[in-house]
């Protein structure tokens, strides 16, 4: 059995999979306390939570488990230059930190189909952000690669609405790899993997639904 006393640190907490897996924290007795990097304070209070801007000076900042579920899109960042500093340079800063500061265990949210190779701009930065923050040396580290994640988002995705519904029709007939797969599942598979951490291992969406209903 884990015994309480874990400290946990989130980027991303405002986002979809972020906010699930804070709430699951903060319930888990496992841990102690739940860190969480915000641009602007979230109207959410516990006494297990604290809130630091990242403006701040981060470099003091500890936590045995670090959990990186911040992601936007192209369309969001307004750039290639705005979504790379979003998607890997501030994990990567965020991920070299953690290293210094003694953190075992490394969680990304990466998405399904990333790798260096690929001619999409989008799954080429997720490939290259697995593999330098790899390449930092945790002593374990989950790459979780989700297909569309489902749940409501605070602000509205119209391709991604679309993709639902066709992701929704032809569910019969869609391997479990490449349907659509609920915020609060990934977030869940995250928490499991952080309390019972292999080495390495990289989830593909059908893996993240297994892991997460292992306790369900």
């Amino acid at each position: 059995m884990n015994q309480p006393g874990h400290s946990a640190l989130i980027l991303g907490a405002s986002g979809l999979v972020g906010s699930h897996l804070t709430r699951l924290l903060l319930s888990d007795q496992n841990f102690d306390v739940v860190t969480i990097l915000v641009r602007k304070k979230l109207d959410l209070d516990h006494p297990k939570l604290m809130q630091v801007f990242l403006t701040e000076e981060l470099s003091l900042i500890k936590a045995d488990h670090v959990f990186c579920c911040i992601g936007t899109t192209m369309k969001k960042a307004g750039s290639k230059e705005d979504f790379r500093a979003i998607d890997l340079e501030l994990p990567l800063k965020i991920a070299k930190m953690a290293k210094d500061n003694g953190t075992k265990v490394f969680c990304l949210v990466s998405a399904m189909g990333a790798t260096e190779k690929s001619v999409f701009f989008y799954n080429k930065i997720k490939g290259e952000t697995e593999r330098l923050i790899k390449e930092i040396g945790f002593q374990n580290y989950g790459i979780f690669r989700p297909s569309l994640i489902l749940g409501e988002r605070k602000e509205s995705r119209s391709g991604e609405t679309f993709a639902k519904i066709v992701m929704g029709i032809l569910k019969p007939l869609t391997p479990l790899k490449y349907q659509g797969i609920q915020a609060e599942t990934i977030a869940e598979a995250m928490r499991q993997f952080a309390l019972s951490p292999t080495h390495f291992k990289i989830f593909q969406s059908d893996e993240i639904q297994k892991a997460a209903k292992l306790t369900n």
